[in-house]
């Protein structure tokens, strides 16, 4: 064979796996995989985060009635906090952690909202693990309906799907505190963990019962907390298979119509249709101030009693010794956890729902101060005890001023 020849050889070689190579690009850049391999990717997680109905399906929550109205009383923050010793720059770390939206309530009024990375005040914002403290407040409500009638009852009387499987044996209780003892990896730093590929799963059809399905148990429930999704998955069927609806529709009609939500929300669902428990409620920055809000006055608006209030005491009052904030040997964590909500060190009264990347609504009863921050931030697990220290600092400034 001629030089030219195998030249020629080596060309058609090179472009037929270049075709090929361009052909499989193209494919997976139009298969249900390709949301769940670049969710997170850093050129398309800000846009993701406010354009969730453009990645995964969703099923609409429609705002009903009267909206609460939060009338403004703009203030001024302090431009720095005190953290290690040193007093920072909230604008810094603003910028530093990838904020996209800040919104901050103080005796039921605005007194600062912003907007960053091409956000606004239209912009449904991913709640990511936010939406499981929402989910708590919805079983709170079921409890309160007398829908379910004792928590420390196991998954699998409300769920009779997982009967026979490691989740139906833990008490409802267990779930709700992250202390199932069940196996499951939530390394979002590992491609091949249980919860990256749960959003694969997602994406290409897998049920929420298939996902929970083969989960084993490591430990005993109730001696341990460590924070898996998969227990609010647990979570979420049961609430729907003891309301006989799903979690959108609960949502829509007994809390963001009552609550008075300004704005239509949406909550993500797998490509075969089922909400996602875990995480993926999107609502604007003002909604989530107005749940912030109902918590901060026991669940009640205008009188009206749409959580009950024993059930929010409860969720902030841990009870167990694996459920206490510091140092702790039978947690993962220094923060505290309740009901799927969490209290952090050094408690003070105030607690928070936390999403990855960069996600919370903040509550400081004594200071009356309700914050919500969203963000896009690749180091959220290094800054949440930073961000708990601004929203303190901001509640202590605000309520002095």
């Amino acid at each position: 064979m001629t030089k030219s020849a195998v030249f020629r050889l080596i060309f058609v070689v090179l472009l037929c796996l270049g075709l090929a190579a361009a052909g499989g690009y193209i494919w997976l850049r139009n298969s249900p995989y390709w949301a769940g391999i670049t969710l997170f990717a850093e050129d398309y997680r800000v846009e993701n985060f406010r354009n969730m109905d453009a990645v995964f399906p969703y099923e609409p929550v429609a705002r009903k009635g009267d909206v609460w109205d939060l009338p403004r009383n703009e203030r001024r923050l302090s431009e720095t906090y005190p953290f290690n010793g040193e007093r920072q720059s909230l604008p810094a770390f603003l910028e530093r952690s990838q904020t996209t939206g800040l919104l901050v309530l103080h005796n039921a009024q605005i007194v600062h909202e912003a907007y960053y990375l091409g956000a606004d005040e239209n912009a449904r914002f991913a709640s990511w693990s936010v939406a499981k403290s929402v989910l708590s407040a919805l079983v709170g409500i079921a409890v309160g309906d007398g829908l379910i009638e004792d928590i420390e009852a196991p998954i699998e009387t409300f769920a009779p799907e997982l009967e026979g499987t490691a989740y139906g044996a833990v008490p409802l209780i267990d779930v709700l505190t992250m202390s199932s003892g069940i196996g499951f990896d939530e390394d979002y730093d590992s491609l091949m963990s249980d919860v990256n590929q749960l959003f694969i799963g997602f994406a290409t059809g897998t049920t929420l019962v298939e996902t929970l399905a083969d989960q084993e148990a490591i430990r005993t429930p109730g001696i341990y907390n460590e924070y898996i999704s998969s227990d609010s998955i647990a979570l979420g069927l049961a609430l729907e298979g003891a309301t006989g609806t799903t979690i959108d529709a609960f949502l829509e009609e007994r809390l963001w119509g009552p609550m008075g939500a300004e704005a239509d929300a949406y909550w993500n669902t797998g490509r075969n249709g089922e909400v996602l428990p875990l995480c993926c409620l999107n609502a604007t920055l003002r909604d989530y101030g107005r749940f912030g809000q109902l918590y901060l006055q026991g669940g009640a608006r205008d009188g009206v009693q749409i959580i009950p209030a024993e059930w929010i005491n409860d969720t902030i009052t841990p009870e167990g010794p694996h459920l206490q904030p510091g140092e702790n040997p039978h947690s993962f964590w220094t923060f505290g956890y309740g009901y799927h909500w969490w209290i952090p060190e050094n408690p003070q009264g105030d607690y928070l729902a936390i999403g990855i990347w960069g996600q919370y609504i903040y509550i400081h009863p004594r200071h009356q101060i309700v914050i919500v921050k969203t963000s896009a931030d690749p180091d959220f697990d290094l800054h949440d005890h930073e961000t708990v220290e601004v929203f303190r600092a901001i509640a202590e400034s605000l309520s002095s001023g």
